[in-house]
């Protein structure tokens, strides 16, 4: 019986893991982005704040080689910020603070024909608080000016 009632116990703890976040704008959260690789890293000025973008498979496979104008379709970039701070040892150097937000831009150049072939999604803090926001067409409003650059304001970083 006790066995019986164990199992009980563990299969409900492992059935109550910790539910995705609603989607953002129709997207959901990629489940795997903790484990991309970084293409690329970015400060503001104007917000303070810190950026690591990373990238699905298909998008570091673009960036190690080049083919960026336009990005593929499959290419997932992610973006993730965090306010600055200072290192508590070493004042002169910014590290990450508080998480802002996270976002996402998804190339699909059919699906997302009418923002450049981008869908657009954002997660707000700690809790994963979806922005809706009109499909994107904000994000979009903004990424106008990197049209030169398949609307993606992200250099990938040199690398040898």
């Amino acid at each position: 019986m006790t066995k019986y009632l164990l199992l009980a116990v563990l299969t409900g703890f492992f059935t109550q893991a910790k539910a995705a976040p609603a989607p953002s704008n129709g997207i959901d959260l990629p489940r795997t982005y903790k484990n991309w690789r970084v293409i690329g890293v970015s400060h503001r000025d104007d917000n303070q704040s810190l950026r690591a973008i990373t990238g699905n498979a298909t998008a570091i496979q673009a960036a190690r080689k080049g083919k960026t104008d336009p990005w593929p379709d499959g290419t997932i970039l992610g973006k993730l910020v965090w306010k600055d701070s200072r290192h508590p040892q070493w004042q002169p150097a910014l590290v990450p603070g508080e998480l802002v937000h996270i976002e996402f831009m998804v190339k699909d150049s059919k699906k997302y024909a009418a923002t450049g072939g981008w869908g657009f999604a954002r997660w707000r803090g700690m809790k994963l608080e979806p922005l809706n926001n009109d499909g994107g067409k904000p994000c979009f409003e903004c990424h106008k000016a990197a049209a030169s650059t398949d609307h993606v304001f992200t250099r990938p970083a040199p690398l040898p």
